[in-house]
């Protein structure tokens, strides 16, 4: 059951629209590089598309009626979107669900440190990293810092052209003898993992004596006198302070053909950009139609802004009231007779490490979305596996459509596995199945994917709302 190349079908003009729709995503990719910048790009977007505020929604007491669009914001870091259908809510709603935060490292509560005439900040990564994947690279600092008196700092330094990046030394090749006889999970430690800042000392004081001209640390000084004429920030700011390292630079076309894009964030963001703009083709759909984007996916989908939390039942009951059917029966029923697609990567086939892959049940460039029946590793563990009778369905709302599509499993047996947020959203007896963008280089620094596939996704998703 081979599946066809999608780009062997494309016309002129449909390629064209493939090309057009990745740089829209692009565009997004760059800009985009942590869940408070796409929270805050993507609900600018929906704006300006015509989606309310659930707040304001709520404030007037309008109410909410077939066709309308509106959205909730969790914190600057989770975005709930809904098209309402002309179905009762309760006959259940069509969810997009992906996430929106990557691997990465993070600085932590007390970072800034001086060492031999060097400024270093210390970090804790964030998700599965290979941790030697994130040396000797250039790294931007993106996130805010939350002042005493209320304000909130944006920080986005490294990626204008004009701006100082950042980086994790390695050891010189001249001296690794030791090092490179170390596992490679060992090669470079976590604690080790420091980005070097600044190496330049302040000029003293005049008034200063010799004794405190010795004793002050003059680098860290230095960097400290830069953050308050820069940002108004100082040291104890670092406490109330969330800084994500990010790999610095644009996303950008691959190969000599531009049929690929490699850029950082794509698992989820490649997932989270198609649901999102699938949602701004919906008119007044028959059922529901939902975009469901979250943060911490890669750490467990933990906490206030992770999907375990109760900020998407919550807002579903706040839409229901909206709509002058709320009970708490029929809010549990609204979902369990809803349907989702768990949008997450998947791992393409890489003809250099096809010894991981059951090529038969693998996901390939260029043949479009994938879905995955079950995820999780070690005899299924953790995985949501869909019923056979969704996969049915599925199956015909995509070739109904002539969505080209394809079936994945995460390796091969033993080879190892992951997860998605899938196995959350059937918590509520909910019929749900994991779909997304096969991807190579899958959680380092700079991931890979076909445009074709990214295409594929979105025309996938909007045949999923609609039906």
């Amino acid at each position: 059951m081979e599946r066809k190349n999608a780009w062997e079908k494309y016309t002129e003009e449909e390629k064209a629209k493939v090309f057009a729709f990745a740089e829209e995503y692009r565009q997004f990719l760059s800009a985009c590089k942590t869940e408070r910048e796409c929270v805050a790009a993507l609900k600018a977007q929906a704006k300006a598309a015509g989606f309310m505020d659930l707040e304001d929604v709520k404030a007037s007491g309008t109410g909410l009626a077939p066709g309308d669009r509106v959205f909730a914001d969790n914190k600057g870091k989770n975005l709930a979107l809904y098209v309402i259908g002309n179905e009762p809510l309760e006959a259940g709603m069509n969810i997009l669900g992906a996430h929106i935060d990557s691997p990465r490292l993070d600085l932590k509560q007390n970072p800034l440190y001086e060492d031999s005439d060097m400024a270093l900040l210390d970090t804790h990564y964030y998700g599965g990293v290979k941790k030697y994947q994130w040396v000797t690279i250039p790294l931007a600092l993106h996130g805010v810092i939350a002042k005493k008196d209320g304000s909130v700092v944006t920080v986005n330094v490294g990626e204008k052209e004009d701006d100082p990046v950042f980086g994790v030394s390695d050891l010189l090749v001249h001296l690794s003898s030791k090092q490179m006889d170390k596992k490679a999970s060992a090669v470079i430690e976590g604690e080790n993992m420091d980005v070097l800042v600044g190496s330049m000392p302040m000029k003293a004081a005049e008034n200063d004596d010799e004794k405190t001209k010795e004793d002050k640390k003059k680098i860290v000084g230095n960097i400290l006198n830069i953050l308050a004429e820069q940002y108004g920030i100082e040291e104890e700011d670092f406490l109330s302070a969330e800084i994500e390292v990010v790999p610095a630079g644009a996303c950008r076309d691959y190969g000599f053909d531009r049929s690929m894009l490699m850029g950082y964030g794509h698992d989820d963001r490649v997932c989270a950009y198609p649901s999102f703009a699938a949602m701004l083709e919906m008119t007044v759909p028959k059922r529901t139609s939902v975009c469901l984007l979250v943060d911490k996916e890669e750490i467990g989908s933990v906490g206030a802004t992770g999907m375990q939390s109760k900020f998407f039942e919550n807002t579903t009951a706040e839409i229901m009231a909206a709509r002058g059917d709320y009970s708490e029966l029929g809010l549990r029923r609204a979902l369990q007779n809803s349907r989702a697609l768990s949008s997450d990567v998947s791992a393409a086939y890489d003809p250099l490490y096809g010894d991981v892959m059951e090529k038969k049940n693998c996901a390939y460039f260029g043949r479009g979305l994938v879905f995955n029946k079950f995820t999780g590793s070690r005899g299924k563990s953790g995985s949501n596996d869909a019923n056979a009778e969704y996969v049915a369905l599925v199956r015909k709302i995509m070739d109904d459509a002539g969505v080209y599509f394809q079936t994945a499993e995460l390796g091969k047996v033993d080879a190892g596995g992951g997860g998605t947020i899938a196995f959350i959203l059937g918590l509520f007896n909910m019929q749900v199945i994991d779909s997304g963008v096969a991807v190579l280089n899958m959680h380092a620094p700079w991931e890979i994917i076909s445009k074709a596939d990214l295409y594929e996704a979105l025309r996938g998703y909007v045949a999923f709302l609609v039906s």
